[in-house]
Formats: C-alpha cells, sequence, structure tokens
C-alpha cells in the first residue's frame, strides 16, 4: 500500500500551485467587478447625458460581458488545446489576462471597458478548463482529486484577493482602475512560471510519442507508470480506428460522459455561485448595509470579506475530503445545503417589509451558509469531473464543450439577475432613502428549485470517479456501462 503513495511531491505541488494561478486569476477577475461596480456606475467620467448612475442594463452588461468572452474561450480554445498542447495554451492565456489587466486599467469610456472586460473573459474561459486538464493529466490517480481541487481553492483565493483589493480601493479617486490593474501580478507569475514547467505525459503520448511521455511520468514520480503508459497506449489505439476527434466526440459510448460534463456545469451556475460572486455588495446594498454609514460603497464591499474567507476555508476542506469521502457525497451534501440558504434568501427579500433591519442580517447569514457547501461541492467536484470523464484524444474538446455550458450559463445568470428580480417579485423601498431598487428575492427561489433537481440528476447519473484511473474511466465508457455502475 504504502508503495502506490510514493511519488514526487513536492515537485507534483509545485506544477500543480503554478499551474493554479490560472484559476486564481480566474476568480480575481471575476470576484473584482462586485466592489468596482459600485464606483463604476456612479463615475462621472462613464456617465453621459446627464445620467445619475448608469443604467441596470448597462450594469449587467459590464458584469457579464466577461462572462460571455470565457464562453468563447472555452469553445474556441478546446482544439488548439489538444494540437498545441496544455502547457503553450497557458502561457498564451497569462499573456491575455496581462493585456487584459492594463486595458482595463486605462479604459475611459464604457464601451472600452466592455471590450477589455470580453478579451479578460476570453482568458477566463480558456484557462477555466485548461488549468484543471494540464494538472489532472500530471497527478498520481490516488492524489488527482486533491490536486485538481488546487485548482477551485486558487479561485477562492483569487476572489478573496478581489474583495480585499475592492475594499482597499473603494476610497480612492477612480480605485476601480487600481482593483483591475493588481491582476497584471499573477499573471506574470503564472507566465514565467509555466515555462519551467513539463507538458503532460498524456498529450506528449498522443502527438510526441512515448519516450517524452515517459521521461514526465518518471519526473512526477508516477508509482503506476508502466500500467499508465499501457492503458493510454490501448485507449489512443481504439480511438484512433475512428476518423478523427469529432468521431470520437459522436461515438455513442461518449454520449454519457458529455451529458455528465454538461448537466453538472448547468447545475454549478443556475443554483447562483456566481450572482453571489458577482453581485454580493450589490445584495448587501439592497438589504441595507450602508445605508446609514457615512461611507456606503466601503461597508456594502465589507460584508464581502467573510464571505470570501468562508469560501477559501470550505474549499481547504473539499481539497481533504474529495479523495476520503469521494465526489458524490459532497455532492448531495452540499447542494441540500445551498437549497436551504436560498430558500432563506427568497424569503428573506420577498417578505422585506416585515423583516425591517433584520433583513440585511439574514442576507448575510444565508449567503454565509450558501458558500460554504458550494465550496466543499460543486465548486471543486464540477471542474475534477469533466477532467476525468473525457477519452484521452478528445479530453481538451470535451472539457471546452463542458466549460462552454458553463460559461454560458454563468452568462444568462450574470446577464439576468437584475432584471429576473425585477420581473418575478418586482421592486423595494430603497434602505438607503428615497427610490426604489430591484427585489432579488423571486432569483433565489428559482435558483433552489434547480437546486433540488440538480440533487436529482446527481442521484440518477453522476459517477463516483474516486480512486479511479483517468484509464479505468474511459475503459468503463468504452464497456458502455452506465456511468453510475462505476
Amino acid at each position: 500500500m504504502a508503495k502506490t503513495k510514493t511519488y514526487n511531491r513536492g515537485y507534483v505541488i509545485l506544477i500543480a500551485t503554478i499551474a493554479a494561478f490560472g484559476g486564481l486569476l480566474f476568480g480575481f477577475d471575476t470576484g473584482v467587478i462586485s466592489g468596482a461596480l459600485l464606483l463604476i456606475k456612479n463615475d462621472p467620467n462613464l456617465l453621459i447625458n446627464g445620467m445619475s448612475q448608469l443604467p441596470e442594463r448597462t450594469q449587467e452588461w459590464i458584469v457579464s460581458i466577461t462572462v460571455l468572452g470565457a464562453a468563447v474561450g472555452a469553445v474556441s480554445s478546446g482544439r488548439i488545446t489538444d494540437i498545441l498542447g496544455r502547457k503553450k495554451v497557458l502561457i498564451i492565456t497569462a499573456f491575455m489576462f496581462a493585456v487584459g489587466s492594463i486595458g482595463l486599467a486605462a479604459a475611459n469610456t464604457v464601451a472600452l471597458l466592455i471590450i477589455w472586460r470580453l478579451i479578460v473573459g476570453i482568458a477566463i474561459g480558456v484557462a477555466s478548463y485548461t488549468v484543471p486538464l494540464y494538472i489532472s493529466e500530471l497527478s498520481p490517480t490516488h492524489v488527482r482529486g486533491a490536486l485538481v481541487s488546487i485548482n477551485q481553492l486558487a479561485i477562492t483565493v483569487g476572489i478573496f484577493a478581489s474583495y480585499i483589493v475592492d475594499l482597499g480601493f473603494a476610497n480612492v479617486e477612480e480605485g476601480w482602475r487600481w482593483m483591475f490593474l493588481v491582476g497584471l501580478v499573477p499573471s506574470l507569475i503564472l507566465g514565467i512560471g509555466m515555462f519551467f514547467l513539463p507538458e503532460t505525459p498524456r498529450w506528449l503520448m498522443s502527438y510526441k510519442g512515448e519516450d517524452k511521455a515517459r521521461r514526465v511520468l518518471d519526473k512526477v514520480g508516477e508509482p503506476q507508470k508502466e500500467d499508465v503508459l499501457t492503458q493510454i497506449k490501448v485507449n489512443i489505439k481504439k480511438e484512433s480506428e475512428q476518423a478523427g476527434s469529432l468521431n470520437v466526440l459522436k461515438a455513442k459510448w461518449v454520449r454519457p460522459a458529455l451529458l455528465i460534463g454538461i448537466g453538472i456545469m448547468a447545475i454549478s451556475q443556475f443554483t447562483g455561485i456566481n450572482t453571489i460572486i458577482y453581485y454580493s455588495p450589490t445584495i448587501f446594498e439592497m438589504a441595507g448595509f450602508g445605508a446609514d454609514a457615512a461611507d456606503p460603497v466601503y461597508n456594502a464591499i465589507l460584508p464581502s470579506l467573510p464571505i470570501g474567507f468562508v469560501n477559501v476555508l470550505f474549499t481547504v476542506v473539499a481539497i481533504y475530503l474529495v479523495d476520503r469521502w469521494g465526489r458524490k457525497p459532497l455532492l448531495y451534501l452540499g447542494l441540500t445545503g445551498m437549497v436551504i440558504a436560498l430558500v432563506a434568501l427568497g424569503v428573506g427579500f420577498t417578505f422585506h417589509e416585515t423583516m425591517g433591519g433584520a433583513l440585511k442580517w439574514i442576507s448575510f447569514i444565508s449567503m454565509i451558509i450558501y458558500i460554504p457547501f458550494f465550496a466543499i461541492s460543486l465548486g471543486p467536484i464540477s471542474w475534477l469531473m469533466i477532467s476525468e470523464v473525457y477519452p484521452t484524444k478528445i479530453r481538451g474538446l470535451g472539457m471546452s464543450i463542458a466549460t462552454m455550458v458553463c460559461w454560458v450559463s454563468n452568462f444568462i445568470i450574470a446577464n439576468t439577475f437584475l432584471s429576473l428580480g425585477r420581473f418575478v417579485t418586482g421592486e423595494m423601498q430603497n434602505p438607503a432613502g428615497e427610490g426604489m431598487l430591484v427585489n432579488p428575492g423571486g432569483a433565489f427561489f428559482i435558483y433552489a428549485v434547480i437546486g433540488i433537481l440538480g440533487l436529482i440528476f446527481v442521484y440518477s447519473y453522476i459517477p463516483e470517479t474516486k480512486g479511479h484511473s483517468l484509464e479505468k474511466i474511459e475503459q468503463h465508457f468504452l464497456d458502455g456501462k452506465h456511468p453510475g455502475d462505476l
């Protein structure tokens, strides 16, 4: 037993850590807009035609255009990842993050802001599937779940860091420019670091030959090296009997893997996580945080810090549990807790008139409950699952499809949260004084219903991949077996 756990631990962790800066950028560039939006929507340099504030739909587009860019990056770069290799694509992505951070900081119109947010979004889309793919293919089987989950930890660290940066620049004139510019630092670390890391053995076996793949497996200390090499060769031979990647993608035995990837990614987004990430200061503002404060922006951002911290903390817990408890038990637990928290949010805002000053604490406590349940379940496991279920030859393409679904779903959520709340539950009195605000209660109820449907999907279709090599998982699908029988 001890022999199977022998591997080059320090080197493997170094690989996962450097690559995970792509996840950190993913988290930072998605989270930073939450605080920046409070400044952008009131920046006189961006307002035109005597507006006192940017319209709701403009705000939604500034938030969501990055998500649309991520969807484009996911669908357009999957095949490129298979052709160029995982390493080169991550280096290119780091460059895009760096240029995008500078462009956002320098933007002087809403149009330019949206264009640069789109470019950063494309980089996020590429990184969001390439990082877990890269780590998964370099990880020894028995620690793959924990190592791939380092990427999710990096995403949560990036989100938490973005909240700290937002708070730090909340009182600075045009502080939103500095908020965006900070993203330059991790992009440089990712780009420089990737130059010194290897390509993955599974990609090398497919495109460069066995010798190069063997050398990488030696460097990472894969304890089942010969078994892994043999199984990769067997699977590549079977796949090569078909005309190409697209034909493999159309094969009947691949359909369950496609459904798993698409399903779990859609559920992870339509249960509302990025409503919390993108709009938490806005939600807190609606609930009354900062209403009586001299600095309402600072006080609306401040409650987001514990949200970000709890996200990081429970992602660490997930890394510890994912290879011990397994994927499905954590998904059951997480989705159940998320549904309860979403119902509480929906009730709190729907009956806000009877809640009075308690609404802000109901919203805060509900979000504090929601985040850890997401962080131990859908957060890391959705990305882990799509890095596990696809066959080697089309893993990049398959993950890009699942990631595209993730980002399209994310875009729908980000681009409709304010509008959906207005449509379902209308408006509510502005806690800060005169005027009305969107009531988001109805949106939270809809997310809760989707969470219940997610529980049914997990029970009926998600496989338990704990302890199985990527090659064994692939063989299971090649044999035409039901995912749940793994």
